[in-house]
This record gives C-alpha cells, structure tokens and sequence, in this order.
C-alpha cells in the first residue's frame, strides 16, 4: 500500500533540495486503521521490590507480518498511579535489569512507569536484527516506493498503539485516567521517541530521546567525514546497503525527508531533555550543534562524561556509571509528573588567539526543594576532532545559589584539539541530578 502525501513543500536540507511531508507519510501510517490491535493483561505480581503488570499487545500488522509485544508496568512501593508516566521504548524482552532500572524510575518519578519491548519486533526480514534490518528496510522502499516500508513507521506505531493500551489499562485497573506519557528510549528507541513527537499526539507530554545524536542526516554525515576523516563504523549496516553515502535520488531523498527528525523539528514544542555519552562511538564528538539552535524550547541537554553508547561512565564505580542517565531521566520525569519545571540553563562560548571561555547561567525552578550542589568544567585533548577515544577530565567551578552564573576558561592547545562542556549538578529529595551545555572543540586538528 502506497499512503498518501497529503500535501508537499520544498525544503533545503544541507544544501540539497528534499520533499517535506506535511501532513501524511509517517501521520497516514500510524492513523491508518488495523484491526489486528490489541492487548489483555496476563500477569501482575506484588512484592517487597513493588508491583509488577504485565500484558501482551498486538500493535499492528506490517508487510504481512503481525508485531506482538510485552509491555510491563512497574509501580514502586509507596508510589500511586498518576496522570502522566514514562513510557520507555526498547528491544529485547524483560529481564532482571529492566526490573531494577523500571523500579528505580517508578521510584525516582513517583509514577508507575511502563517498559515497551519488542521495538522492533525482530529477526525479520531473513533473519536481520536491528540496524542491519532497518537498512533493509529503507532499501525495500527505494526499490519499491511503498511508504509504509520505512521500519520506523511501525515502531512509531507501536508506541501509539501502547499508549492506547496503557490508557485503557489504567481506566480497568486503577480506576484513573493517564492522560499524557513522558516517551524514552535509547538509540533507535531514541529515534522512534522522536519521530512519535513529530505526530503531534497531545498525549506526548515530554521525551527523553538518548544516544540518538544524528538529527540533521545530511549535514550529520558530511561532518562525520570532516570530524572523524570518515563515516563512522557503527554505520557499517548502512554503508554495506548502499545508504551511506545517501543516494543522490528523488526517492531516497524523499526518504531521508520521512524519517529525519530534524525535518519535524518544528513540531517539538514539549519539553526534550537529551541523553548523550561524550564518547559515543556512533556520532561525532560535537553533532549536537548541528541540530540544537534548531529545535524549539523548552530544552535540556545532560552529557555523560566518558560514556559511550551505552551511557557507562567507565571512569565512575560500578555502582555509580549510570548514575547520571538515571537520576536525571528520574527529575525530569518527576518534574513533569508534578508539573514544576526544571532549571534553565543558558551559556556562551568565546574563543580568542589563546582562550577558549565558556559562561553558564541558570535559574531554578519553580520547585524549591531543587538546589545547586557543584559546578564543573570537563576538558578533554585528542589529535583531531575525533574525541571518542579521549579521556575527560573535570575542573571544579565556583558556584553560589545566590550568584547564578560561574566561568570557566581553558587554554587553546599548542597543537591539536581540546573539547570542553560545562555542568551542572543539581539536588533535589536527597538525589542529585545533572545538566549541561553543549560541547565546544577548539584548536587546529594534527595533520596525519
């Protein structure tokens, strides 16, 4: 089945000519009627660790083929259902890890919060998993121009369809109406965070997109080429189908045009905090500023020193090298639950002949619980502009509550480059939480 445009406009997308779907494509996929959804509960248990649903749901039919999925709610002690909760977009099937990170967040949040797995539903498409079968996938719409082919369509679709699901749920089991969903997810459930925000479901009250570091595709990978001397090799699926480069054709632009996030970027007007590791193997060191003067406000940022894709500080204890993703997805899902707002926080580079500065102010919220702990600057020096094997480094800077703004200054290198970023660490219920500024890289890369 071909859908529908519904209605096109021209755009330019680094430098070249896209077709801007406007109403139709993605929107057409998930509104269009499927009778194969549904969901029934088969499972709920109770112990000292908290209460645990389980249902199975069917989203949709896609190319013939059914896509089934366990969604589990996880409801810390002490904690009652409320009007919004996160809803976390992953793959896989539940396991003692997801317990564990579920109850956490439920307790952080002070809400149930539901886990969607089998995002995508997978080994498809002789037998391909993940981004190997999202490939596939955008290579079956350019050989055929059915639109519904994109695997992003369905994943998104599936988020929907769990909203749906969840809201009946809470209607049957807790006698409450949930209204509005946080949406997060990490990587490719980053991405379908995103692309589920562009429909404009008023049910989307914040998102929480991580590792996902790629909003702007053209200009993304003309950067890597300049960043990094060449495409990143997490990206081999998509260099080996012919993708990456992108195909100079109408199709695969208009491709491109339908599952960017970026070409939405309009329509995220909700709240967005983005998770992003500093040494994420995926992206170059600094992408984000390709995208983030873009995207409307309200907005946040949260940096993971020395992480890479899978958010581990790897310079932090065990214990500790999540701490920053969790606990700070656990305030701003708090945050929204409660309807308080986060701190702002605002900054300015400047670069001279030999300093590069970074200012950083910021502003508490509306919850007065909520205050600044520390201040820091993370250094980090590599021959090029590839910091992904860099080790970061972090420098106190002076902070005051009652004298909201600090200073931070580096040097320029004598050869090669340094990055820097500020943060902020923040507490609130006994818990610390973390916010940052975007990456700046200064000096002159090394010549090989």
């Amino acid at each position: 089945m071909r859908y529908a445009w519904c209605g096109a406009v021209a755009c330019v997308i680094g430098g070249w000519w896209c077709t801007l779907p406007v109403l139709g494509d993605l929107s057409e996929y998930v509104k269009s009627e499927d009778s194969a959804f549904s969901w029934k509960s088969v499972n709920h248990t109770v112990n000292e660790t908290g209460t645990v649903y389980t249902l199975h749901m069917v989203s949709q039919r896609w190319q013939n083929l059914s896509w089934e999925h366990t969604v589990t709610i996880y409801q810390a002690p002490q904690v009652r259902p409320q009007a919004t909760m996160l809803l976390w977009v992953t793959g896989g099937k539940p396991n003692p890890i997801s317990l564990v990170m579920g109850m956490e967040l439920s307790r952080l949040g002070q809400t149930p919060v539901a886990f969607l797995y089998d995002i995508p539903n997978q080994p498809l498409l002789n037998g391909k998993r993940e981004d190997a079968l999202i490939a596939e996938s955008f290579v079956r719409y350019l050989q055929t121009g059915d639109e519904s082919w994109p695997l992003l369509f369905p994943m998104v679709k599936s988020v929907v369809r769990a909203m749906d699901a969840l809201q009946e749920f809470a209607r049957r089991e807790w006698k409450i109406e949930v209204r509005h969903f946080v949406i997060a997810g990490a990587s490719k459930r980053g991405w379908t965070s995103w692309l589920t925000a562009s429909l404009g479901d008023p049910r989307v009250k914040a998102i929480a997109p991580m590792v996902i570091d790629v909003l702007n595709m053209p200009e993304q990978l003309e950067w890597q080429l300049r960043s990094l001397g060449g495409y990143s090799q997490m990206l081999r699926d998509y260099i080996d189908a012919g993708l990456v480069p992108m195909p100079q054709t109408e199709r695969a632009r208009r491709l491109w045009s339908m599952v960017d996030p970026y070409v939405y970027r309009q329509r995220f007007v909700m709240p967005k905090l983005i998770v992003l590791g500093s040494n994420d193997p995926y992206w170059s060191t600094d992408a984000l500023n390709l995208y983030w003067d873009s995207l409307p406000d309200p907005k946040w940022v949260l940096y993971v020193p020395n992480a890479g894709h899978d958010l581990r500080d790897r310079q932090a204890e065990l214990v500790a090298q999540l701490q920053r993703p969790l606990n700070t997805l656990g305030a701003f899902l708090r945050h929204h639950v409660y309807d308080n707002s986060l701190p702002t926080v605002t900054w300015q580079y400047q670069v001279d002949s030999t300093t590069a500065t970074l200012d950083i102010r910021w502003k508490l919220g509306d919850n007065s619980k909520t205050r600044l702990t520390a201040a820091r600057l993370w250094v980090a020096e590599a021959p090029t502009r590839d910091f992904r094997q860099a080790t970061w480094k972090a420098q106190n800077l002076p902070c005051d509550d009652k004298v909201p703004q600090t200073r931070g200054r580096v040097s320029l290198p004598a050869q090669g480059c340094r990055a820097l970023f500020g943060e902020l660490e923040f507490q609130e219920q006994g818990r610390s939480y973390w916010l940052s500024t975007q990456i700046r890289i200064v000096g002159t890369p090394m010549k090989p």
